[in-house]
C-alpha cells in the first residue's frame, strides 16, 4: 500500500553540464594538471608540456539518446562536435538535430572519439561496454560514464586505458560506490568525480519540490504526477 514516486525532468541540465566536463576534463589532462600545481611540482614549460586534445570539431557517441543525452547533445553542438547516437528507438527527425542514428552499438563505435554513456542499468547493458567493444573504439578515444558503474567492465577499461588504446576516461558513477577500484585511481589518464551529477543546488532545489509537489497530489486524494509504484 506504499506509493513511490520520483523526479524526473529535473536533473538532465546538471548532468549533461558535468558530462561536458569530464569530456574537456579527460580530454586536456585537467586532473593531471590540478596535480602537478597542488603538488608544487609545475617546474617549468615546453611545446609538449601537458598537451591533450581538442574537443571541438570532433566526433561524439552518446549511448542512450534519452533525456540526458539529449541535453548533451544540444551542448555538444556548442564545441561543434559531430554527434552520433545509438537508442533502442530512434528519435523523431526534429529531436536528432541533425545527429546521426545507428541501428547497433557496434556500428555506432568506429565513429566515435568521445564516448559518452547515458543508459539505464539492464540485463542488456550491464557490461555493455566490454573488451570487445572497446576495442572497435578508434585509438585515442575518450570513454565518460556519468551513467552506471554497472555498464562497464573495469577489467576492461583499465587494459585499455594503460594499453594506450583509450587516450582518457572521464567516470562519475562507479560499480561499488563509495569504493572506486584502485587501478583506475592510479592511473594518470583517469579524471574522476565522486558520482554528482545532480550535485547544483538548483537541481536539489528542483527534486525537494517536486517530490513536495507529489506529496501535495497524495494528500489532496490525487493521482501523483511522478508515481512509479
Amino acid at each position: 500500500g506504499i506509493i513511490v514516486t520520483n523526479t524526473p525532468d529535473v536533473l538532465s541540465d546538471a548532468t549533461a553540464e558535468l558530462t561536458m566536463m569530464l569530456m574537456i576534463g579527460a580530454a586536456r589532462r585537467a586532473g593531471e594538471g590540478e596535480r602537478l600545481v597542488r603538488e608544487d611540482k609545475w617546474k617549468d614549460w615546453s611545446p609538449a608540456f601537458m598537451v591533450g586534445t581538442q574537443v571541438t570539431s570532433k566526433r561524439l557517441g552518446i549511448l542512450g539518446m534519452g533525456r540526458v543525452g539529449q541535453v548533451v547533445a544540444r551542448r555538444a553542438r556548442g564545441f561543434d562536435m559531430q554527434i552520433h547516437y545509438h537508442d533502442a528507438r530512434r528519435l523523431p527527425p526534429e529531436k536528432e538535430l541533425g545527429a546521426v542514428f545507428h541501428k547497433s552499438v557496434e556500428d555506432m563505435l568506429p565513429h566515435c572519439d568521445f564516448l559518452t554513456v547515458h543508459c539505464n542499468v539492464t540485463p542488456e547493458t550491464r557490461g555493455l561496454m566490454n573488451a570487445r567493444r572497446f576495442a572497435l573504439l578508434p585509438p585515442g578515444a575518450i570513454f565518460v560514464n556519468a551513467a552506471r558503474g554497472a555498464i562497464v567492465d573495469d577489467d576492461a577499461l583499465v587494459a585499455a586505458l594503460a594499453s594506450g588504446r583509450l587516450r582518457a576516461a572521464g567516470i562519475d558513477a562507479y560499480k561499488n560506490e563509495p569504493h572506486v577500484d584502485k587501478r583506475l585511481v592510479g592511473l594518470a589518464n583517469t579524471f574522476l568525480m565522486p558520482h554528482i551529477g545532480s550535485a547544483t543546488v538548483e537541481t536539489r532545489d528542483a527534486m525537494g519540490f517536486r517530490a513536495l509537489d507529489n506529496l501535495d497530489a497524495y494528500f489532496a486524494g490525487k493521482q501523483p504526477r511522478d508515481r512509479v509504484a
